[in-house]
């Protein structure tokens, strides 16, 4: 087309050339005379002809190449301002950078001319930008994704073109890189996948907005439990489900995450008749949009199994119990020389017996107070007390331990006024006795443990927090379980049945509360319970209240 036009245009020059030159020789003798008149018409005739489309052309292509310079100058400015660009020479330096490269990565000119490319992508990423280097060297060009090192450390993913370049020998001299960023694209495609996932999962998924409360995200498990339809799930808040128990405690949960900085929070309830076990996650980010991950997983068959092993467990355990308090007692009998004096290795190897057979009672009582709690047949006597005092009594009763272990044992609260309620304080104690013993047992020498009361309105709370190694994520889920193995339990040396904390957590259900706990690995673990002032159980009438409670 450019070649064309070119053509048009010199044609006209000659025409016009020609003109003039015929308009010269015509005109020229009228003011030339003399022999010279001639030659002069002559002459100047044909340099008109000559002349002419020389200049013509020459004007016209200095007016299209100012055009296309114009034009692309503006091209590049257009480029300049909508992707980053940067050039590298032969020796894999940058050479030039534009403002919008360093706008987006953060760093100022001086920082990135005369440095290696390879600056601008961290350790994880060098290999790709070294095939990309040998993509260019046998000087064919690359596009794909590139993830850039800012100056602040942070990752931003961008998609490149990559032309090389060479010089008028047709060398390699180096390269230019086009790139747009997609960080924000690529993070919600991201999510995208994410939300695709989490919405076959067969758990109800929620993610609440930690200052309003509102619903953000159900996914089809929870919106088929909640009846929700459409897309007006951000109608929804937490408080709409807080007639149910279980919406109840995970609201009061939340709140309680953010009133202590608390990061996670798991414990077990019941929502719309099903029992669940209940996981939060407190996230946050810097745009001040905190949110809470509530995990629902439906624990009815293995309650259910826990039952049917129950029931069996019960059954051999009562017919193991007669002969072993048998076995016992003669055990103790031959020990206390009743049947004469025995040799010293015998003693030994007898009290190693004695010492097994009273940790298997042991296990067959804590076996019996669950099979008697799952058959609503554990008897709880009601009784107005203050905590404090059983707080008291359990440190106590736990000096021995914590002094053998090297533990010191902290109470915080307990010089308030007296937190009364109406509970069980005998099974409130063998609540207090496991969570002390357990914090000891799992603390290392010259550690702390800390017991703290606080009274909530209408309920009295009370944490236990100790200062070991924490529990393991993958194991947090089984802390309530019956005989939980867990991977640092170390219950061999440390002892116990791996039953006291299931106790714990039924012993608390039953009179009406919620039991949970918060761990971080390497930070310790912090056990709580919360009861009510006011028993919600119902007395029978006698001189000393009894209560048969239900699984």
């Amino acid at each position: 087309m450019f070649i064309q036009k070119l053509t048009d245009k010199t044609g006209m020059g000659f025409a016009i050339g020609t003109a003039l030159a015929c308009g010269w020789y015509a005109f020229s003798p009228t003011v030339f005379s003399g022999p010279s008149s001639n030659t002069v018409a002559a002459l100047g005739a044909i340099a008109l002809a000559g002349l002419t489309p020389v200049v013509i052309a020459k004007y016209n292509l200095h007016r299209t190449s100012s055009g296309r310079a114009l034009s692309m100058a503006q091209r590049l400015s257009a480029l300049d301002r909508h992707a980053m660009v940067n050039i590298v020479n032969d020796k894999h330096q940058m050479t030039e950078v534009n403002d919008l490269l360093l706008e987006m990565t953060g760093y100022s000119r001086s920082d990135l001319i005369g440095e290696q490319v390879l600056k601008l992508y961290d350790a994880t990423n060098r290999a790709l930008a070294l095939q990309i280097r040998t993509y260019l060297q046998r000087g064919e060009m690359w596009q794909g994704e590139t993830p850039l090192r800012c100056k602040d450390g942070s990752i931003m993913y961008t998609h490149c073109t990559i032309m090389p370049l060479f010089d008028t020998k047709g060398n390699w001299s180096g390269s230019i890189s086009v790139r747009t960023d997609i960080t924000q694209s690529r993070q919600l495609l991201a999510e995208h996948h994410v939300s695709e996932s989490l919405h076959e999962l067969r758990d109800d998924i929620w993610i609440v907005r930690a200052d309003t409360e509102h619903f953000t995200y159900v996914n089809a498990a929870a919106r088929r439990r909640l009846g929700w339809q459409g897309t007006g799930i951000s109608a929804h808040s937490l408080g709409d489900l807080s007639h149910q128990p279980g919406g109840k405690a995970i609201r009061a949960a939340c709140r309680r995450m953010i009133e202590r900085d608390e990061s996670s929070s798991q414990f077990e309830d019941t929502l719309f008749d099903v029992p669940f076990h209940i996981s939060i996650k407190f996230l946050r980010n810097d745009q001040n949009d905190a949110r809470f991950l509530i995990v629902l997983n439906d624990i009815s068959d293995r309650i259910e199994q826990e039952r049917r092993q129950s029931e069996f467990i019960s059954t051999v355990s009562h017919e193991l119990r007669s002969p072993l308090t048998s076995i016992k007692g003669s055990m103790g009998l031959m020990l206390s020389n009743a049947t004469g004096d025995l040799p010293k290795k015998a003693v030994g190897l007898l009290e190693i017996a004695h010492r097994n057979a009273d940790r298997l009672v042991l296990i067959l009582n804590d076996i019996l107070d669950l099979e008697k709690i799952s058959a609503g047949k554990l008897e709880f006597t009601l009784d107005d007390v203050n905590m404090c005092d059983l707080v008291r009594e359990a440190a106590e009763a736990n000096k021995s331990l914590s002094d053998r272990f090297g533990i010191t044992l902290e109470m915080v609260g307990l010089d308030e006024l007296p937190l009364n309620l109406r509970t069980d304080p005998n099974r409130v104690i063998q609540v207090l006795n496991n969570l002390v013993s357990n914090a000891c047992k799992f603390s290392k020498a010259g550690d702390t443990v800390t017991i703290r009361v606080r009274d909530e309105g209408e309920n009295v709370r009370v944490t236990v927090r100790d200062q070991g190694q924490g529990i393991p994520v993958p194991d947090q889920h089984k802390i309530f379980q019956k005989f939980a193995d867990l991977a640092n339990s170390a219950r061999s040396t440390k002892g116990g049945t791996g039953l006291g904390l299931s106790i714990c957590k039924a012993i608390v259900q039953s009179l009406g509360g919620t039991i949970g706990f918060t761990s971080r690995e390497g930070s310790g673990t912090t056990f709580y319970f919360v009861l009510p002032k006011r028993s919600i159980m119902k007395e029978e009438a006698s001189s000393e209240p009894t209560l048969r409670v239900a699984s």
